[in-house]
């Protein structure tokens, strides 16, 4: 069962990979005229017209930092995910654990512009709830159509 999870925690964390390089390479392809197109208002909740719905990505699309009460991990900008102590990943797991379901999508795009690394621990956990709110809002979905 454990090996199973790990598994699957490495296969979501290689598609996050890929994701992320397919977006920076998509980025800087792109015509001068789409540079041009008209802004997004991200702020809002996701229309249901895009592709992929920055509520549910978790590449950081917008550039504008939201702290989540953790303005106390900014001292670890730099830190590599493995080169945490056991207090300071508690200090994520401490964050994460007061998070709504939907607000660790945003927690995790947050760190990612403020240059923190997540300890790998609390960043599989956190993979786990968003994986998770995912399959509800599908099935929520599914049952709305």
């Amino acid at each position: 069962m454990t090996l199973l999870l790990i598994a699957i925690l490495a296969v979501t964390a290689a598609l996050i990979v890929v994701l992320v390089v397919s977006h920076r390479n998509n980025a800087a392809s792109q015509p001068a005229a789409d540079a041009q197109a008209a802004p997004v208002d991200r702020n809002v909740e996701c229309c249901g017209a895009h592709e992929v719905c920055e509520a549910e990505t978790l590449l950081a699309m917008r550039t504008d930092i939201v702290y989540y009460s953790d303005e106390e991990l900014d001292a670890y900008r730099g830190t590599p995910p493995d080169g945490y102590s056991d207090a300071a990943i508690e200090e994520f797991r401490d964050v994460l654990l007061t998070l709504q379901m939907h607000e660790v999508t945003g927690w995790l795009k947050s760190l990612q512009l403020r240059g923190i690394e997540v300890p790998y621990p609390v960043r599989d956990e956190a993979l786990m709830i968003v994986e998770e709110f995912r399959d509800i809002r599908m099935k929520h979905r599914a049952g709305q159509s």
